[in-house]
Order: C-alpha cells, then sequence, then structure tokens
C-alpha cells in the first residue's frame, strides 16, 4: 500500500525529514524540475511527445506543477531531493 510505502520511506530516511513526496511515473528525471527559492521548493514536470499522423504532427503535452513551502528552521541549503 501507499501509506506503508511512504512509512518505510520516512523511516529510512530518520535523520532527515521528508517534506513531499510526488508521483512523477512516466516522466523522465531530466523531465523533472526542482528549485528552492524565496523559501519555497518548487516542484515541475514536463512531458511532451510528438506523433506524426496522416493529418500532420500531433502533440501531447501534459505537465505537473507543485509548490511547497520550507518549514520554520529549515535552511534553503539543506534541501535535498531524490527521483
Amino acid at each position: 500500500s501507499m501509506q506503508r510505502r511512504l512509512n518505510r520511506m520516512l523511516n529510512s530516511s530518520h535523520d532527515h525529514k521528508l517534506l513531499a513526496l510526488m508521483d512523477v511515473k512516466g516522466f523522465d528525471p531530466k523531465e523533472v524540475t526542482v528549485t528552492v527559492k524565496d523559501r519555497k521548493v518548487k516542484v515541475l514536470a514536463e512531458h511532451e511527445e510528438e506523433h506524426a499522423t496522416a493529418r500532420g504532427k500531433e502533440y501531447n503535452y501534459r505537465n505537473i506543477t507543485r509548490e511547497i513551502s520550507l518549514p520554520p528552521g529549515v535552511s534553503e541549503d539543506e534541501v535535498t531531493y531524490s527521483l
């Protein structure tokens, strides 16, 4: 279950606090951008596909964006992330 997986992750990073968990399934790691600015962590995942059809080119674009505020006492340079 998702909750059990989440608990396992939280336990494995006992000295680090997990701020957020995001499902970016279907996105390539290079399509995911994380920036830390103004005490906010911004996550952007963008995926674009191009298909040639009888009528021409078709584009399939999707994105996920999320913004998380840093808790008090956490400095911006302490933020780490992994995929």
